[in-house]
């Protein structure tokens, strides 16, 4: 019989319950408490003196690029960086080569990921397939393959025909689906957009990115939504106008979710002034109008989530005229950093906010029932160690993904991830993998 992993955590400070000992046997935590010299049986202890526990990382949306261009990121490389970055899970978006629009390929994502074995990796089914935006994916195939797929979505282009956006909301309804769109109307900002539509964008001779692209789909999907009676997901919304079409659909009751990226919580649009491709993502930097309202909505809970939306890029994708270089940055390491900064810093989530937006409802959200759950007792043991103290200052060169697109090069950023904990197992330690 295979020996079970005890690990003991000393000192942890829980959210509401002060500085406890935690005891996890066989991927559960099994008493809390304060356990004096510790029980005998322990394989290993984590001294957690000044760090506060949270439920592990959730991230609704990441980039992991296999299949296709695992010379941008693989599942494993990845998977580290979610583990580095405090995450025990994230949800791989479908824009690979091929398309996540089968059962087949939801289900090799997932045994990709449990090879790699540093955090689940739940797959995302294509809305269409070949992200086409004509016909549906096998949207019921995929979500009662061994994947369970419960999250669809197109995402780097959005669902622009309405019949088939409603469509799409018909038919995930009856498991309970959920479709997060790419809200970015492509008769307003289309693939040649790459700069928020104001004063600076004219002033650079970049073609303007419009808020109202944005908030034009979100408005006509939450009515699609309120229909249909079904689940839509708002990804990356990045304008003050999108937040208050949120707020009112959700004051009248319609099953409508939103995401903010750190990034569109902290950088704004004057960073392209330089022309440089690294700070070039899709939707667009905004001015602070919008970062504030953004900030703002996550506090109040209009918006419900983070989400990274880490998106690597090779270097011939992205060192390129800021017009023809791919759009996206690296994310999965830094989230944590800059939630802490920008939230928690300024007074506008505690950390036990934070481990609602993200953890809880993006577990709830994705219908992950193992992770984003209380510590407690016989729960599983999903967990991320926090120096709130710590401070950073990030280094592209240091990051375990394969791709260098990092915008938070250089940058100062308080608090740090110390460990993550997957059922049990440590996948990171002292901030390193273990």
């Amino acid at each position: 019989m295979s020996h079970v992993m005890n690990l003991l955590i000393k000192g942890a400070d829980l959210v509401g319950a002060g500085r406890q000992d935690l005891l996890i046997s066989g991927g559960l935590i099994a008493e809390i408490g304060t356990l004096d010299a510790g029980p005998a049986g322990v394989d290993q202890t984590i001294e957690a003196d000044g760090l506060i526990a949270l439920p592990g990382l959730v991230d609704l949306h990441t980039h992991l690029r296999e299949p296709g261009r695992e010379d941008a990121e693989t599942i494993a490389s990845g998977s580290a960086a979610a583990a580095i970055g405090g995450f025990t899970a994230i949800l791989a978006m479908a824009n690979t080569t091929p398309v996540t629009d089968t059962a087949e390929a939801a289900e090799r994502v997932l045994d990709l990921g449990r090879l790699a074995g540093l955090v689940d990796v739940q797959p995302v089914g294509a809305v269409t397939k070949g992200l086409a935006g004509e016909e549906l994916a096998e949207l019921g195939l995929m979500a009662h393959s061994r994947a369970n797929v419960r999250v669809f979505s197109d995402d780097g282009h959005c669902v622009a025909d309405a019949r088939v956006m409603r469509r799409v909301l018909e038919y995930v309804r009856a498991f309970d689906g959920v479709v997060s769109q790419h809200a970015q109307d492509p008769k307003l900002a289309d693939g040649r957009a790459c700069c928020h539509e104001g004063e600076l964008s004219g002033r650079l001779g970049l073609p303007g990115w419009p808020g109202i692209a944005e908030e034009i789909i979100v408005a006509r999907d939450v009515m699609l939504a309120r229909h249909t009676g079904s689940r839509v997901h708002v990804a990356h919304v990045s304008t003050a106008g999108s937040v208050e079409v949120i707020r009112w659909a959700k004051a009248q009751g319609i099953a409508v979710t939103a995401e903010v990226t750190p990034h569109h919580l902290m950088l704004t649009t004057d960073l392209v002034t330089g022309y440089d491709p690294t700070f070039k993502v899709n939707p667009p930097l905004r001015p602070i109008e919008d970062v504030e309202a953004l900030r703002a909505a996550l506090a109040d809970g209009t918006i419900d989530i983070v989400a990274t939306d880490h998106a690597p890029h090779a270097r011939h994708d992205k060192e390129h005229a800021f017009i023809d270089a791919s759009p996206g940055m690296l994310g999965l390491e830094t989230a944590l950093s800059v939630v802490s900064d920008v939230m928690v810093g300024s007074g506008l989530l505690d950390w036990a906010g934070v481990a609602q937006v993200m953890s809880v409802r993006p577990a709830r959200i994705a219908g992950l029932s193992g992770h984003g759950r209380p510590i407690a007792v016989g729960e599983p043991a999903n967990l991320t160690l926090i120096d709130p103290a710590a401070t950073v200052t990030v280094d592209r060169e240091a990051s375990v993904s394969l791709s260098r697109n990092n915008p938070w090069h250089g940058r100062r950023l308080t608090g740090a991830v110390q460990a993550t904990v997957l059922r049990g197992v440590p996948t990171v330690l002292k901030g390193a993998l273990a």
